[in-house]
């Protein structure tokens, strides 16, 4: 579905704006989603809100196990993402 080039909405006394439905189904929002707000030199600009925070590598390395002593190569990983497939997507 393609958006009409405007598109016009009224805020409420408590400030609250509603999103046409075009925009909804187009961005597949749903009732209850998080959005960000961020005020820019053109506007209001809505953003979908992670669902969680941004994290850098330094604050995550470590933090998964490993119990294997020796690295998996790139075939036994492709492998195992082919088994993994065929598994889930097996026709039974």
């Amino acid at each position: 579905m393609t958006l009409p080039k405007t598109s016009t909405t009224i805020l409420s006394t408590k400030g609250q704006v509603i999103l046409p439905k075009a925009v909804r189904d187009e961005q597949n929002r749903a009732p209850g989603e998080r959005l960000g707000v961020e005020s820019t030199p053109d506007g209001v600009l809505l953003r979908q809100e992670r669902l969680f925070p941004a994290t850098k590598f330094e604050e995550a390395r470590g933090s998964l196990s490993r119990k294997r002593k020796k690295a998996l190569s790139l075939d036994e990983i492709e492998a195992a993402l082919r088994a993994a497939a065929k598994r889930r997507y097996a026709c039974d």
